[in-house]
Formats: C-alpha cells, structure tokens, sequence
C-alpha cells in the first residue's frame, strides 16, 4: 500500500499540477491532501477546483478556515511586524478573491481523516491533533511527541503546516510532516510531498521534491495586487 500526501499549496497552481502529475507516475493506492489550499498566490480558485475535480480527500488548514468563514486573520503566527503586515495583506486578498461557492467547500472539510492501512491506523491533520494551526517543529522537545503518540491511537500521524519536512518515530508512532507543495519555507523551492508505504504492518516515508515553474508563479504574484516578497519567497525556498 503506497500513500501520497501533500500540504499547503497556498495558492500555488503550477506547483500542485506538478505535484499531481508527479503522483500519476507513481503506484499509489491513495492521495490526501493535508490543507491549506489558499493564500500567498493567485491561484486560489484553480487551485480549490483542481482539487475538487480530482476528488482528493481534503482536511481543513487554518488559512481554509479563516477564508471559509471570512474571519479575522488566519490564524498564522509571525514573529515580525513586516510579516504580519504581509500576511494580513494575503489574507485579506485572498478573502476577496475567493468565490462564494469554493468558501463553501472550504467550510465543509473536516478538521482530521483516519483509516487504516497495510495494517496501520493513519491520522491526517493539518497543524496537530490539539490545534488546526498549532506548529509541529522538528525541534519541538521530545516530550512533547511522546504525549501525542501516546493520546493519538494511531500509528502514522502525518501533518504540515510549518512547510518543513520530516520524519520522526516516537513511543511507536511515525509523525510525518509532509512538507510544502507550493510554498517551501527549507530552503529547497522545489514542491514536496510524502509517500508512505504500509506493507504487512511495516512502514516507511520518503519525500519527493518536484520541479514546478517557479517563474510562472512568481510572475503571476507580481501581476497581482499581492506583495512582491511573495515572488522572492518561492524563488528562494522560503529563506530569508
């Protein structure tokens, strides 16, 4: 059983196509998505309806949330003024932008996916079990994943939200943060998605780094009223 999951397109439609393309040539059984449709880019509604059409299996990310339901802001913690000054230009773009229709599906995912396969019982979120736009960083100290494996009844626990990947396995448990498909914050401006393969109660996650047309998406945030440094974070990888 081969499992592929993706995050945070924000908006990024030539990333998600490549994701999407890149998975067609794979063997995969079944293909989740782990939020975060919207927001940065100016693809928000191609990028809903390409997810739509293709029927993938969507949980709700805390931009889907905030959009959704036309709220204050998005739930997103910057660490600087400029930051929030960005990212409340974003949000409130995007809000515009968005068609009423597609809010509305946006309302309608649900905040987690479970199922089980090769033997595994798999819990999809965007942020954390606790919190839809709680960050789960690496770093995060290790007593903190403990007490997640042990609350969680699951075996994998895949998630994004902070646009970085890894793998970690505690107390049993495999967390899988899956990355960024359109707006990677490691360095690296490729898309990124996870497979997981669940084979007789073995389990194993790789990551796929995917070339996209950076220079589209970026030229099409520069021909929009979202902020330029949107452009610039793509081209670099999200570093500063």
């Amino acid at each position: 059983m081969q499992i592929a999951i993706f995050s945070d397109i924000h908006g990024n439609l030539p990333a998600l196509e490549s994701v999407l393309n890149d998975i067609e040539t794979r063997r995969v059984d079944h293909v989740y998505c782990l939020g975060d449709l919207v927001g940065y880019a100016p693809y928000p509604n191609e990028v809903i309806d390409l997810v739509r059409r293709k029927g993938v299996p969507t949980v709700m990310g805390n931009y889907d949330e905030g959009v959704g339901f036309d709220r204050d802001d998005c739930g997103c913690a910057y660490r600087l003024p400029e930051e929030k000054r960005l990212g409340d230009l974003s949000f409130e773009w995007t809000k515009s932008h968005v068609t009423a229709e597609n809010k509305a599906f946006l309302r309608s995912l649900s905040r987690e996916i479970r199922f089980e396969a090769g033997g595994r019982r798999f819990l999809l979120v965007h942020g954390s079990p606790r919190r839809i736009n709680q960050y789960l960083f690496e770093d995060r100290p290790q007593s903190s994943f403990k007490r997640l494996a042990e609350a969680i009844h699951a075996d994998v626990l895949a998630f994004g939200h902070t646009h970085r990947p890894y793998t970690k396995e505690v107390e049993g448990v495999l967390f899988v943060n899956v990355g960024s498909a359109g707006k990677p914050k490691d360095g690296d401006p490729r898309s990124c998605y996870a497979l997981i393969q669940a084979t007789n109660g073995k389990l194993e996650a790789t990551f796929q780094r995917v070339e996209y047309d950076v220079a589209r998406a970026a030229h099409a945030i520069r021909h929009s009223d979202l902020p330029d440094q949107f452009a610039e974070q793509l081209e670099r990888g999200g570093n500063p």
